[in-house]
Order: C-alpha cells, then structure tokens, then sequence
C-alpha cells in the first residue's frame, strides 16, 4: 500500500460516504485531534509514572475514536465508550488525592512530562473550540473538556512524584522591580 494517493493534491479529501475540501470545519478539527493526540505521544514518553504513561495510552487510542466518529458524511454512532468521561473523572480525582493542595494559580512547567502535559492541555482547549463548530462532535464536547482538566492534574502529579514543585504564579509587579523597590 502506497502512502500516498495524490487524491487530495486539489484541496479535497475523503470521507466515508464523500469528499469534502481540507479546510472544511470537520477536518481542521480532525486535524486538531490528530495535533492534541501527537502531544499526547509526547508526553507518554516522558512520563515517569507507570498509571500516567498508561492512562495517556488509553486516551491516544479514545482520541482517535473521536476523530473516527468525524469520519462518516453522515452520522453514525460513536465510538466513545459512554464512561470515558466519568473514567477521566476518577482518574482526576485519584491523581488530586496524591498531589500537593492547590491554593494559587500555577504556570505551566516543572519536569519535562509536567511541560508536555500542560502543552497537551493547551492543544486540547483549542480542540473543544473547534468542536463547537462542528455539530456532529457536540457529543465529544464533555470528554474533551474533562480531558484538559486531567492533563493538568496530570501534569501537577508528574511534577508530585519527581519531588518537582509546581512553579507559582506571581503579579509581574512582584517580578520586575525596579532598583528602588517600586514596581
């Protein structure tokens, strides 16, 4: 099997069922899924906890059930698993428990996998505004929009369990003073 076809060399793709041009809405955020799930890999392979890294492989694999379900002209049922949302949450509950508290707004940063999950995290709210555009993903929206919030709480475990602390957010005022002390 060629990887190439030298079909789409005019500005359209398939879909199940018809083309369409690349830049119609379902593909950008097709694109965007495929974007969030390549960030994903990224992370996995710098996490050092083994339920991170394994929790990040079931999401690489849901996130391309997601972009299956864009794959059809005309709807078909959806691949998510009904619990995939309710999995994140335990999944964020279970990693907030073995995390430090959280009483300031943090910047995103600390280990390398902490960086790559916020990164991730970033990627994935671009993909939940995209989503609006697209009926036929308003199903994905509450995965999605769980899934940002377990890539932070993620990211605030990776930095947990590497003693590495999460890097507090300060006013600039705080940071740039000025030699009198003034900011």
């Amino acid at each position: 099997m060629k990887i190439y076809t030298k079909s789409g060399d005019e500005g359209d793709t398939s879909l199940v069922g018809g083309r369409v041009k690349k830049n119609d809405v379902r593909i950008t955020l097709m694109g965007e899924l495929d974007e969030l799930n390549s960030f994903v890999g990224l992370a996995r392979t710098k996490a050092t906890s083994i339920e991170v890294k394994e929790q990040l492989t079931v999401i690489q694999h849901v996130l391309f059930d997601c972009g299956s379900d864009l794959m059809y002209v005309e709807p078909k049922a959806s691949r998510l698993s009904p619990t995939a949302t309710e999995d994140l949450e335990s999944w964020i509950d279970s990693l907030t428990e073995l995390s430090p508290p959280l009483d300031k707004f943090i910047l995103p940063g600390g280990t390398e996998a902490a960086a790559c999950l916020h990164v991730a995290r970033t990627v994935c709210r671009r993909v939940e505004r995209a989503m609006i555009d697209v009926e036929q993903a308003h199903h994905l929206l509450p995965f999605i929009n769980r899934l940002s919030d377990f890539f932070f709480t993620a990211a605030r475990y990776e930095n947990a369990v590497n003693e590495k602390a999460d890097i507090e957010y300060l006013r600039s005022a705080h940071v740039f003073k000025r030699k009198d002390g003034e900011a």
